[in-house]
C-alpha cells in the first residue's frame, strides 16, 4: 500500500472481445490518463476473460496490493455478463438485486415505455452491501465492494462511471514531468543516465529511441511529485548533454 502523497491501482479489463480482438481497449488509457491527474499511480492491468474464475484470481491478487481497483466490462444484461457474480465470490458475498438500482432502472424504463425485462433486471444484481457508482448516461449503475470498483466496459459509460467514481476517492499528490530532447542514441547515453537515475530518489528517469532522417535520438522523460528533485535531475541530465555535446 501507499503513503499519503500517493495511491497505487491496479486495473482489471474483462472481455472476451478485448483478448480476441474484436474490440479495441479505450479504458486502460483512459484511467492512466485521469489516474495520474489525482496522483494516483496505476501500477498494473490484467486483461481477462469472461471466466468467473479468471476474474476472481485477478480482483483477489489486486486489491490486496494495491489501494484500489477498477474493473471494466461484464455487468451488461446478457449471460456472458458475470463480473458482479465473480466480484461476489472474490468477497464471500450472496449476489442480489439492489434495491436503488431496481428502483432507478424501473424509472428509466418506464420513462421510455420499454418493458424491463429479466436481462434488463440482471443488471441491478450486485454482491450484498455494494454502493452504488452513478451512470448519468444510460442509469444501469457500477457498484463498489471495499477497494474495487466495477464498471461497465463500453468507453462513454466507463467514463462517466469513472468521473462519478473519482470524486469520491482519495487522491495523491499528482506527478509533475518534464521532457529533455536528446540528439544522441539510447546506445550512447544509457550508462550516464543509468549513473544519473540512481543517484536520485524520488525521480523517475526514463528514455524514449527516436529514429527520423536516417539517425536515432532520444526522448528522455523525467517524472517526480517534488518539484525540487526534479528540477536538480533535469539540470544533470541537460549537464550531460552539454558534456557530451
Amino acid at each position: 500500500m501507499s503513503d499519503t502523497d500517493s495511491f497505487t491501482a491496479g486495473m482489471v479489463a474483462i472481455g472476451d472481445e478485448i483478448l480476441s480482438g474484436r474490440t479495441k481497449d479505450k479504458n486502460i488509457g483512459h484511467f492512466a490518463e485521469v489516474a495520474t491527474l489525482a496522483g494516483i499511480d496505476l501500477m498494473e492491468v490484467r486483461i481477462v476473460p469472461d471466466v468467473e474464475a479468471r476474474i476472481v484470481e485477478a480482483v483477489d491478487a489486486l486489491r490486496g496490493r494495491y489501494d484500489l481497483v477498477v474493473t471494466s466490462g461484464g455487468i451488461g444484461p446478457t449471460h456472458d455478463d458475470i463480473t458482479a457474480d465473480a466480484i461476489g465470490v472474490a468477497f464471500g458475498l450472496p449476489v442480489e438485486e439492489h434495491p436503488e438500482a431496481v428502483s432507478r432502472l424501473e424509472a428509466y424504463y418506464a420513462g421510455r415505455d420499454m418493458p424491463f425485462t429479466e436481462a434488463r433486471r440482471r443488471m441491478t444484481r450486485t454482491p450484498k452491501g455494494a454502493r452504488l457508482i452513478d451512470n448519468p448516461v444510460s442509469t444501469a449503475p457500477g457498484f463498489s465492494v471495499e477497494n474495487v470498483h466495477v464498471m461497465a466496459g463500453v468507453p462513454h459509460v466507463f467514463q462517466a462511471m469513472l468521473d462519478n467514481l473519482m470524486a469520491t476517492i482519495p487522491h495523491g499528490r499528482p506527478i509533475e514531468s518534464r521532457s529533455v530532447p536528446c540528439p544522441y542514441g539510447e546506445g550512447d547515453i544509457g550508462d550516464a543516465l543509468a549513473r544519473i537515475a540512481k543517484a536520485r530518489d524520488g525521480v523517475s528517469i526514463g528514455s524514449y529511441p527516436r529514429f527520423s532522417e536516417g539517425r536515432y535520438t532520444t526522448e528522455i522523460v523525467l517524472r517526480s511529485r517534488d518539484r525540487d528533485k526534479l528540477d536538480e535531475a533535469e539540470s544533470a541530465v541537460r549537464a550531460l548533454l552539454a558534456e557530451m555535446g
